[in-house]
């Protein structure tokens, strides 16, 4: 097991005496005009920590309540250890599959950071998943699930039970050049299915291949009050700015009705607690209170008949346990924000009109997941809102109200330390982008005015843009 993210939290007094490990807004006084997210190093407000380590997305956020860290211990153990088969003599761990995709949530976000597509042909798909739906939605408006493998594929099983089958991502390099001159190539997957062990899947069926996105900051992103999230929307494009991002609306389970979706690539999941029960049962075969039924089709006999371990197999207070987790691991500070190349960046990140999808700064008010996360104003580069990026990124997959052309901007904070934390530099939904230009390249649609000053700009200025988002 990990404990990366318990261990520091006895250290953090220590730390923010001798190397400011943590900080907060009384300590840096940062600009509170509307441009501070330039030079805010503050990105997670007060539950920011300086860390530019392989653990920097695994630090417990500052200022947590004394009496929330057992559960947060308890969040940690259940994020980051193995399941196994059931019947186990591990009480309490046991239930894995009988198909999954990985033994523990740490297999995909490793270090509670970002998973990667397999860098061969013939690695195992981890980190990385597809979903599959045919056309049609379910009841409550939500995708419908291919038949045969469900909605999304599993290559593992346990002992008795067979895997769905092997996935594989192909890719094909497509260049092109800057208004320089400069030339860039771009890596295009495409993705097939062998060995499948039910048979084929039906001709019609959709698939969205989706990486493992990181897990710091999330508390902040399930705080922000709906109204500000819903006045950053322009579904219609009034302002004639080409930019409409639209809020997507999903069925709460806990709740039993539509709400505003915050979490996933497409924002299909409205609360951390739904995406990771969501992810327990989908990934490793846990089932919750939230999702207590065992994902085995109807064509696949032995998975429905292996034992389990237990009905729920992991249970409410654990859940809870992992939600809070997820809801407190800190935001790493940026890095040479007063550096004048990566100021240069900044202003260009803003002439380029990229915040019109990557909204920098959000807030929290007096209602939040948790005490500790209110009233915080802090630096995501997001808006949780759809936005069309263009056919060269769609997966033509819809999700509730996202189409397949659709996806949620993604959160740009803690982007630079990719490299440190995860060992790679593979961006976008599906891992695709080998680095950040080729990220900004693949924009399309709504983002294609932006992405084409991105191409028209000098040499210099595509470095200062870079250099500003890896500042992040």
């Amino acid at each position: 097991m990990s404990y990366g993210s318990t261990a520091v939290r006895f250290a953090l007094p220590l730390l923010a005496l001798l190397a400011g490990a943590a900080v907060s807004h009384c300590d840096a006084a940062p600009d509170a005009s509307a441009d501070a997210w330039k030079t805010d190093p503050l990105s997670g407000g007060d539950t920011t920590v300086v860390d530019t380590t392989r653990d920097a997305y695994s630090r417990t956020a500052p200022g947590i309540d004394p009496s929330r860290m057992n559960e947060f211990f308890v969040g940690n153990s259940f994020f980051n250890s193995n399941w196994v088969t059931a019947p186990a003599s591990t009480e309490g761990r046991d239930g894995l599959g009988p198909t999954f995709n990985a033994s523990a949530c740490s297999g995909c976000h490793f270090k509670d950071g970002r998973g990667r597509p397999p860098m061969t042909e013939d690695e195992p798909f981890e980190g990385l998943l597809i979903r599959l739906s045919i056309p049609g939605s379910d009841a409550h408006g939500g995708p419908v699930g291919e038949p045969t493998y469900g909605g999304q594929f599993n290559h593992q099983g346990v002992l008795g039970v067979p895997g769905e089958g092997r996935a594989v991502v192909r890719y094909s390099e497509q260049p092109g050049r800057f208004a320089d001159g400069e030339a860039y190539s771009l890596r295009a997957p495409a993705y097939t299915f062998e060995a499948l062990s039910f048979g084929a899947m039906r001709p019609d069926v959709m698939l969205s291949p989706r990486v493992a996105p990181a897990n710091f900051g999330l508390g902040l992103l399930e705080s922000v009050p709906e109204p500000e999230l819903l006045a950053l929307a322009d579904p219609d494009d009034r302002d004639r700015d080409g930019v409409s991002g639209r809020p997507n609306r999903v069925w709460s389970v806990r709740l039993q009705q539509t709400v505003l979706g915050r979490f996933g690539w497409k924002a299909n999941q409205p609360s951390l607690e739904q995406q990771n029960s969501g992810a327990f049962v989908g990934d490793l075969g846990i089932t919750s209170p939230l999702f207590p039924d065992e994902n085995c089709p109807a064509s696949q006999p032995g998975c429905r008949a292996a034992p389990t371990g237990g009905a729920p197999e992991i249970d409410a207070a654990k859940i809870a346990a992992v939600t809070v987790y997820t809801q407190t691991l800190a935001v790493p500070a940026r890095r040479d924000a007063d550096d004048p190349t990566v100021r240069r960046g900044a202003d260009l990140f803003g002439s380029a009109r990229c915040t019109a999808c990557h909204t920098p700064t959000l807030h929290t008010d007096a209602h939040a997941a948790l005490p500790e996360l209110a009233r915080q104003t802090f630096h995501p580069y997001t808006d949780l809102l759809l936005h069309d990026l263009g056919d060269a990124l769609a997966d033509g997959r819809p999700d509730f109200l996202a189409d397949g052309r659709e996806w949620r901007t993604a959160p740009l904070w803690g982007v630079g330390l990719l490299r440190t934390v995860n060992r790679h530099t593979f961006l976008l939904h599906d891992g695709r982008a080998r680095s950040l230009t080729e990220a900004i390249l693949w924009h399309g649609g709504e983002a294609a005015a932006s992405r084409d000053r991105f191409v028209q700009m000098h040499a210099s200025d595509r470095a200062a843009l870079i250099r500003f988002l890896e500042s992040l």
